[in-house]
């Protein structure tokens, strides 16, 4: 019990920080509504089973031992994340508030299995993700930990992950929120593009 709760508190420190994920989370709400951004969220939490699943195995200690490979993955995931900050930047106010009308624009549409495969691709890019799990994994989980009980563990943080996206999600699109954001939502949508882009740089920086 008290490994599971370690393992629960530094993986809500680690969710609840400004990342990548929470960054799409936020441009997928305001700019898609609430639908798209609960699948992102779900995705975000699919993910997670990607890291966990080589942590187990352990892949995550292949991959941080090996610059290359470390690095082409670094690349990559900031290539996308410049891709996603780019769609967010290209942002501009509602046609409808753009031509002096008043009347409420309904947001933008996209798919759930785009929303779903976004959120996917962003955690399972993300090298610092990789960084978190080999830790978690290694530092605070016992190496005599039955695989089952590792298993859970994994389950317990993909789960957590999405619930918390999720949750973001509805705040964000709440009807308090929405009418906050209101006509001026897409310059949320290009500071989180900004956001996107200096997380980018930031992984090229590191790699």
């Amino acid at each position: 019990m008290q490994e599971f709760l370690t393992i629960a508190l530094i993986h809500f420190v680690a969710v609840a920080s400004p990342g990548p994920d929470f960054a799409i989370v936020v441009r997928n709400s305001v700019s898609f509504g609430r639908r798209a951004a609960m699948y992102t969220s779900i995705g975000i939490g699919l993910g997670i089973l990607i890291h966990v699943t080589y942590s187990i195995v352990g892949l995550s200690v292949l991959i941080k031992t090996t610059p290359w490979l470390y690095t082409a993955i670094s690349y990559l995931a900031a290539v996308y994340l410049v891709y996603l900050a780019v769609g967010a930047l290209k942002s501009g106010p509602p046609k409808a508030v753009a031509e002096g009308t008043q009347s409420p624009v309904a947001p933008s549409t996209m798919t759930a299995k785009k929303a779903l495969w976004i959120g996917f691709l962003t955690n399972g890019l993300n090298p610092k993700a990789t960084l978190f799990f080999l830790s978690l994994f290694t530092a605070f989980i016992d190496v005599n930990t039955p695989m089952s009980v590792k298993l859970g563990y994994g389950i317990y943080l993909a789960v957590a992950t999405g619930a918390w996206f999720c949750f973001l999600s509805y705040l964000l699109s709440t009807s308090k929120v929405a009418q906050l954001i209101g006509s001026k939502g897409y310059w949320l949508d290009r500071t989180m593009g900004v956001l996107l882009i200096g997380l980018a740089l930031k992984l090229v920086w590191s790699a």
